[in-house]
């Protein structure tokens, strides 16, 4: 997979994707904590963490949808395109517990809201899942291509290393 956001030759968005996916989990544990008695300040913290993420999503389906847009239709296409509805389907569950959750005054969750957001969660593991699929295609396309660290390793005795300069967009 080639992209044009990319850090060390890598793409970003199978990267930038662990943010949301880590808030998202946070905000669960949060509103777990609130459903189960815990102090009432944890279900606030839950949805401004849910918010957070929900910023860091949008931010990561832009990264998508250019990465998106530069791939050759294929086997990789198909597991872009499902990566990125996948990650989709998972804000937009976060987004519908967060629109329910806005005009509450102690913005707690219940045991509805909770369950939704761990299937987001579920879902949002099958997202992970395809991401590190996208990141093994990209290496297995790059495979003859020493980048970063891995030019350090196994060079035989004598030879030297070179430390080559990331190719133009």
């Amino acid at each position: 997979m080639q992209s044009r956001l990319r850090v060390q030759g890598h793409p970003i968005q199978p990267m930038l994707v662990t943010f949301p996916f880590g808030l998202f989990v946070c905000a669960a544990v949060f509103d777990l904590a609130d459903v189960a008695g815990g102090p009432a300040f944890l279900g606030e913290v839950g949805y401004w963490t849910a918010v957070a993420a929900l910023v860091a999503a949008g931010l990561t389906t832009v990264a998508g949808l250019v990465d998106l847009w530069d791939v050759r239709a294929g086997r990789t296409s198909r597991t872009v395109l499902t990566f990125n509805l996948v990650n989709a389907v998972m804000a937009a569950l976060f987004l519908l517990s967060c629109l329910i959750r806005a005009n509450a005054p102690q913005r707690g969750a219940n045991g509805a809201l909770l369950a939704a957001e761990l299937v987001a969660l579920a879902v949002g593991a099958v997202g992970v899942a395809l991401g590190a699929r996208l990141m093994q295609q990209f290496d297995r396309v790059r495979a003859g291509e020493p980048t970063g660290f891995e030019t350090f390793g196994d060079v035989p005795a004598g030879s030297t290393v070179e430390i080559a300069r990331p190719r133009p967009f």
